[in-house]
């Protein structure tokens, strides 16, 4: 049975008449298939459906975002990559089963694949704690990701979280160290990394594993500080104010994207991802392999620089100029004492092949 949001109804309606036409032999006075009038009605569905997500607001947006039939991470995994090997613990704690990880093929190379997984049905969202990730699965993040550093793999991740675990248990066990700790990882790595937001990225659940070279979101994905809900709550103390901080917080892809947060824009079928899957995996696809193949020719110190520079200029009209420029990037300016000391170790260098070579001269003309 098909799932659909408060603002689809007048397309549940059509698509319930749309199935009693295609099977006709379960409905009385029926007797066989009118396929002109099912063509003209999937027509109309089509029409519809450009008609309300070409209006839809942040919030139902949002919704979209969170559709129980929208595909998760564990289908992208299962579809995009080859002989892909799950690796499992911390070393800390146990397994998080909200995280998916391990190595992987992508077009015949070697890649690293995590994701954020929700769940598919009502059982496996309690196992998988929704996608709230928890100390133990950035931990678990944290090993691969060092693993993959040091074997030159690039990291590609799933973003789909409302947050970070939110229990005391994984407060207990260090929540806020385990996020600080995954994205200082993410800062270091020498290899490419991608970000997909597939559908939310939540808080510092998200950025966690989405402070990435390229953050790339799905068409009707978000990615914000908080909820719409938990905002509204807080600025009017009334959760029924989430479109206005919805809106506000300029949540959607659309807005992130005009606002350089994001690096690009997956498009979606019309009435979002579930309605096609197929389409949407290609489309990711073809993101994913466009944007590793930008890294092939960049040295690893490049990969660094461009990953810095991306999040420093977030929020900047004009940043500082480098000599080390990357798409006209930030760098940091060296402060006097560096500046002194490169000076002085220069110096002792310059002064130590002098006084080899004049001791090689003297000791020539001694024996001659």
């Amino acid at each position: 049975m098909k799932n659909y949001l408060n603002f689809e109804t007048e397309i549940k309606d059509l698509e319930t008449k749309l199935d009693s036409l295609k099977d006709p032999y379960n409905n009385e006075g029926i007797s066989e298939v009118n396929t002109k009038e099912i063509e003209l009605l999937e027509e109309k569905i089509n029409e519809k459906l450009k008609k309300i997500y070409s209006n839809i607001d942040p919030f139902q947006r949002t919704q979209v975002a969170r559709h129980e039939e929208r595909p998760k991470a564990k289908y992208y995994i299962e579809n995009l990559f080859e002989d892909f090997i799950s690796l499992s613990g911390d070393r800390y704690y146990g397994e998080d089963k909200s995280i998916i990880a391990g190595f992987a093929k992508f077009e015949n190379k070697s890649v690293l694949v995590i994701g954020q997984e929700k769940g598919e049905n009502l059982e496996e969202r309690l196992e998988r704690n929704f996608g709230m990730v928890s100390p133990a699965g950035y931990h678990r993040s944290i090993k691969l990701m060092e693993l993959a550093n040091k074997f030159n793999i690039p990291i590609i991740t799933f973003i789909d979280t409302p947050g970070a675990s939110p229990t005391v248990t994984s407060e207990e066990e260090g929540q806020s160290e385990a996020i600080a700790k995954c994205i200082e990882t993410c800062t270091k790595l020498k290899v490419p990394n991608i970000s997909i937001i597939i559908g939310e990225g939540g808080s510092g659940g998200a950025i966690a594993l989405a402070t990435s070279n390229k953050v790339i979101m799905l068409e009707n994905s978000v990615y914000s500080v908080i909820s719409p809900e938990g905002c509204a709550s807080i600025l009017w103390k009334d959760a029924k104010k989430t479109l206005e901080a919805a809106t506000a917080m300029k949540m959607t892809a659309k807005d992130l994207f005009n606002q350089n947060i994001i690096d690009e824009i997956i498009e979606e079928p019309i009435g979002g991802a579930h309605r096609d899957k197929e389409n949407t995996l290609k489309n990711i696809k073809i993101s994913l392999k466009k944007n590793l193949d930008i890294f092939d020719n960049l040295t690893e110190e490049e990969i660094i620089l461009q990953r810095k520079n991306k999040f420093l200029q977030i929020g900047r009209s004009t940043g500082y100029t480098s000599k080390l420029d990357i798409s006209t990037g930030l760098s940091f300016k060296k402060n006097n004492i560096n500046i002194l000391l490169e000076k002085v170790i220069s110096y002792k260098k310059n002064l130590i092949v002098f006084t080899t070579i004049i001791v090689l001269i003297l000791g020539l003309i001694y024996f001659l």
